[in-house]
């Protein structure tokens, strides 16, 4: 199969590389045949291999647009993020895009984040589980920031449970920002890798975007906004209870953790695990369970996690 892509509207030195690296690069990793001339791109080879390309293609371009120089690095990590989907297309329009970020089009790639975005669309209040590098905590970021685009909420607060600080922060050094960025550093990455650095820092200044010890989120009533308990497994049910009941008018609630990784003192419940149990039976409230397959890191991350499964057995 043969098709031809015709670019426009952006800077073919950037797309290409110089002396068409970018394009040659790409040759190596997928099995295909490329060939640029001026502002096509000649592409020859089966056709999963080249909708494969047309996506990775679509990505390059759209970070491009948002004012990002590619390097060897991003173009590897779009080609192992698309090489086991692609977005589904209608009348030529992406489906189930939950939002469109600096690097290009976000969307459930598994089974498991498939469910889980579901979910956001059906539900007020949903709990992801599941192991690390399953995406919980990116497409749920990514949701936030889709109604925040739409206008449907006016806010985002992220939280975490500052476990490794006994969520006592009064001793630690600096003002409360210093004190806290190292324990919400993950929610941070994937702000960042969904938005510009500049947009961010914007949305940080106005208030448009919170970023909080779960502690700080007590005596609060939180009205049109997303609300996100990231790490929930450090949570106790005191504050996973405290958390739920914040939830004000036409707010959502997304709450992500790994009950695998609980870091609570022994004698402490988890919040995590013990809401599973409460809330299992309350319509509106959605709980999805995501597994070893639903994981988009380094291919590795995979067989590690499944060893270490079967090793606590």
């Amino acid at each position: 199969m043969k098709k031809t892509f015709e670019i426009q509207g952006i800077d073919l030195t950037n797309l290409y590389g110089i002396g068409d690296k970018n394009i040659l690069f790409l040759e190596k990793k997928l099995p295909l045949k490329l060939n640029v001339r001026g502002d096509s791109i000649y592409c020859q080879g089966l056709k999963k291999d080249i909708n494969h390309f047309d996506m990775i293609l679509t990505q390059m371009i759209d970070s491009i647009k948002n004012g990002n120089t590619l390097s060897e690095k991003d173009i590897t990590q779009l080609v192992a993020l698309n090489s086991t989907v692609s977005v589904p297309h209608k009348n030529g329009k992406a489906e189930n895009v939950l939002f469109y970020g600096k690097k290009g089009p976000v969307f459930p790639r598994t089974d498991g984040q498939k469910d889980l975005v579901k979910s956001f669309l059906k539900n007020d209040i949903i709990i992801s589980v599941g192991p690390a590098g399953t995406g919980k905590t990116f497409l749920a970021v990514a949701y936030a920031l889709s109604l925040l685009e739409k206008h449907e909420i006016e806010k985002i607060i992220f939280c975490r449970p500052a476990v490794e600080a006994g969520e006592n922060l009064g001793f630690l050094p600096g003002d409360l920002k210093d004190k806290i960025d190292p324990y919400l550093a993950p929610l941070y990455d994937a702000l960042h890798e969904l938005l510009p650095k500049n947009k961010i820092q914007n949305l940080l200044d106005r208030g448009i975007i919170e970023i909080i010890p779960l502690a700080y989120m007590r005596g609060r009533t939180i009205n049109r906004s997303a609300m996100i308990l990231d790490e929930a497994q450090n949570a106790s049910s005191i504050q996973m209870k405290m958390f739920l009941t914040r939830l004000g008018i036409e707010s959502r609630a997304i709450i992500t953790g790994d009950a695998s990784q609980i870091d609570l003192p022994k004698k402490s419940n988890s919040g995590l695990v013990d809401v599973l149990k409460i809330l299992k039976n309350i319509n509106d409230i959605g709980i999805v369970k995501l597994n070893e397959h639903d994981i988009a890191r380094h291919h590795l991350v995979k067989h590690i996690i499944s060893a270490y499964s079967k090793s606590s057995k």
